[in-house]
């Protein structure tokens, strides 16, 4: 895809009811988007992922077969699907069912019933994954960055770094806990520190306060992504020294507009 318009975008949709169907049909229509496959089920999905790799694939939460965590997962768990934008419009609100998705790096959750402004930020933010600019700052060579990933998840940290990948920053080191994170950061330079919140051995914040404190690297810019809901673990990451917090999941244009304003 060389034209950066929405109507160039490829989308499956994976809904079992034909009038959620007709609406978000509509929807997808109304930006000028014309290439729409249409299945009921996981399966269907990825028997015709066996011909066709859209762009773009717009999923239920619960689906005759499995239910979009599983579906995402799966889509997340093949090489040749892993990287595919994965939208989820769902009635569900339970933390325990989004927080997966979230995790694995969905381009938004729209909830029902949702905007059309809604729908055309996440289109935006597709073809912004699929069709990516290069970040320009002023003082400072993009490629020449060194950004250090730190996340427990396997799924969310292959989603930074694709977006990180996009703006043209691939001097990336990837940490699966704070501990980790900290062990590398230690013993090598870095840019930019972007983490998660929640990991095990060490949490975000705990991070950030040992990267504060390093005698030589202490105000290092740090962003956590995070898809914290708790309202006083909130509080306590904005009462904290990051540098930006970006909610999971982010449109890819977040993070440039966050960069410009961490590194210029």
């Amino acid at each position: 895809m060389t034209d950066r318009e929405l109507s160039n975008l490829q989308v499956f949709l994976v809904e079992p009811s034909h009038t959620q169907q007709l609406i978000i049909i509509q929807y997808l229509q109304s930006f000028g988007i014309s290439d729409i496959g249409c299945v009921a089920t996981g399966k269907e999905l990825f028997e015709r992922l066996q011909h066709s790799r859209p762009d773009l694939v717009v999923s239920a939460m619960y689906l005759p077969d499995m239910t979009g965590v599983e579906l995402v997962h799966a889509l997340r768990q093949d090489a040749a699907s892993y990287e595919m934008a994965f939208l989820l419009i769902s009635s569900e609100t339970n933390i325990k069912y989004l927080e997966p998705i979230r995790q694995a790096g969905a381009i938004a959750i729209l909830p029902k019933p949702f905007t059309r402004e809604a729908m055309h930020t996440a289109l935006q933010s597709t073809l912004e994954y699929v069709c990516p600019e290069k970040l320009g700052l002023e003082h400072i060579d993009i490629e020449d960055l060194r950004v250090l990933l730190v996340d427990d998840s396997e799924f969310s940290l292959k989603y930074l770094t694709k977006v990180f990948n996009n703006i043209g920053i691939d001097q990336l080191a990837i940490a699966r806990d704070g501990k980790q994170g900290l062990q590398l950061f230690s013993q090598h330079y870095f840019d930019l520190v972007v983490t998660d919140y929640n990991m095990p051995e060490m949490d975000g914040l705990q991070l950030v306060e040992h990267i504060r404190n390093h005698p030589e690297r202490g105000s290092t810019p740090v962003l956590m992504v995070t898809s914290e809901q708790n309202q006083s673990r909130l509080a306590a990451i904005e009462k904290s020294d990051v540098s930006a917090i970006l909610d999971k999941p982010f449109e890819p244009t977040s993070i440039k507009r966050l960069l410009l304003n961490l590194l210029n």
